[in-house]
């Protein structure tokens, strides 16, 4: 089988089954190991699939570009939209990070509150929407996600602090933790945990049990993940949600 027909085959099985586990697929077609790992990381290098240990899993679909993801979960991401904003305190300094889910929130606020975010779209929701005091976070502008990252970014953050952290990913999983598609952005979401005495993981359906390239924290490292209550994905109960 040339390379071009097992590289379509891999795709063909994540797209079955969810996932490709290298051992298992060299055996069946009874070929190396080595020669599916180098295909599977040329697809890797092709943005076609996510590399773990052992073997692939498929691009979360919250990985596209910020106006692909709009039209995403809209029902599951306002339902844990609005259970994120019933956390927030009274007159608490929250950031919002960057995402789809985040600017439902951005809509939704008291107006008592004091709102950080790397966000433009989410600024200005936050100020149309209510009469929070609004601070955004410099930094260059990602063309992909429509959030500032890079180091001005870096050194505005290191002069904030935060009572509560809302913070947007791509991938949500037991065994691989809490990942994003984009290594800038992945440095830029530690830096805001970092300020923030708690920090919430929105986890809208489609995020659950996805995982993309890019490590952000841990799960031990958050304070809860808000899901989704009308999600059944059994995953959702090896997680500490919020």
């Amino acid at each position: 089988m040339l390379s071009a027909q097992r590289k379509e085959h891999l795709m063909a099985l994540l797209a079955a089954d969810g996932r490709v586990v290298a051992k298992a697929v060299a055996a069946d077609l009874g070929i190396s190991e080595d020669s599916i790992r180098r295909d599977l990381r040329e697809l890797a290098d092709e943005g076609r699939c996510i590399r773990v240990y052992g073997g692939a899993l498929p691009v979360p679909a919250a990985d596209a570009p910020v106006a692909q993801r709009l039209g995403i979960a809209t029902d599951s991401k306002d339902r844990v939209a609005r259970a994120a904003v019933a956390l927030i305190r009274p007159a608490s300094t929250i950031i919002l990070d960057a995402g789809t889910t985040t600017l439902i929130m951005a809509r939704m606020l008291p107006d008592d509150v004091t709102v950080l975010t790397p966000s433009p779209a989410v600024a200005l929701a936050a100020m149309e929407s209510s009469r929070a005091r609004v601070i955004m976070i410099g930094g260059e502008l990602s063309r992909h996600s429509a959030v500032v990252g890079g180091a001005f970014a870096q050194e505005s953050i290191a002069r904030l602090a935060a009572d509560v952290l809302f913070l947007g990913v791509t991938g949500i999983h037991p065994e691989h933790g809490l990942t994003t598609g984009e290594l800038d952005d992945a440095v830029t979401k530690r830096a805001l945990a970092a300020r923030s005495a708690d920090t919430y993981v929105l986890g809208s359906a489609e995020k659950i049990g996805a995982v993309s390239r890019f490590p952000v924290l841990s799960l031990d490292e958050v304070s809860g993940i808000i899901t989704d209550r009308e999600d059944r994905n059994p995953l959702i109960s090896q997680l500490r949600t919020a």
